[in-house]
């Protein structure tokens, strides 16, 4: 979850994937009863969401600087 820019993440249905499993994760703990895997997996699903949903900027790939043309009228 740490580079987020990462262009894996750049379709919308990816990163709604990612947090829709940890939602379910969490869902599932819940039903088992294990609290301490329920927090646990609830902050990855929120960070998740903050991080693939909300704060998600997804950029263009840079293009590749090109030099100045050059001029051979100049000596």
């Amino acid at each position: 979850m740490k580079d987020r820019e990462h262009p894996f993440f750049r379709p919308l249905w990816r990163r709604v994937a990612i947090v829709a499993v940890c939602a379910i994760w969490t869902g599932i703990e819940y039903y088992n009863g294990d609290q301490f895997w329920v927090t646990i997996t609830f902050g990855m699903t929120l960070y998740a969401a903050w991080s693939y949903l909300w704060a998600y900027n997804p950029r263009e790939p840079a293009a590749p600087e090109t030099p100045p043309p050059v001029d051979e009228k100049k000596e």
